[in-house]
């Protein structure tokens, strides 16, 4: 008996998900993954600029009611095509948060051509518009219970056989 493969927007998801469990920051940790042809390009997660403090480690650096130490988890995954020379253009995100209006300017120049995110966070209205403007498809991706237990099954399992 074959089990029901999971949708390929809840599998990326909940690979951003993951990546979110790597986060360094206090307030909120954000995971994303860019796709393109069904194949990851690339992941990061919100945290300080490789070699600096980490604001679980010294605190968040807050000016303005924003953290100044941390990078976005969007920014990371572009930022990791740059380093690596792969192409952005025609990808699509998942994102655990609605990108902030910054994230979402510079992953409309970097030619992504989707947004998927799985809770609603601040969302801009301005960003909201210019993905209009820039006809990005945005959609938010609920993750099935059932693909939830279908880890956790799988983690038990793994740690009943160690």
């Amino acid at each position: 008996m074959t089990e029901k493969r999971i949708p390929w927007d809840q599998y990326f998801m909940l690979q951003a998900v993951l990546l979110s469990l790597r986060s360094t920051c206090n307030r909120l940790a954000v995971g994303a993954i860019l796709v393109r042809d069904k194949r990851i390009i690339a992941g990061g997660y919100n945290g300080s600029v490789s070699g600096d403090d980490h604001c679980l480690d010294a605190g968040c650096y807050i000016v303005d009611g924003h953290c100044l130490r941390t990078i976005h988890a969007e920014m990371n995954a572009v930022l990791q095509c740059a380093k690596f020379g792969v192409a952005t253009a025609d990808a699509e995100v998942y994102v655990t948060d609605f990108p902030c209006l910054q994230c979402t300017k510079m992953l409309l120049q970097a030619g992504i051509k989707k947004i998927y995110y799985l809770r609603n966070y601040h969302n801009d209205d301005y960003a909201v518009r210019l993905l209009k403007l820039k006809n990005v498809a945005v959609s938010q991706v609920k993750i099935d219970k059932e693909y939830l237990h279908m880890v956790a099954a799988s983690q038990l399992k793994i740690s009943l056989d160690d």
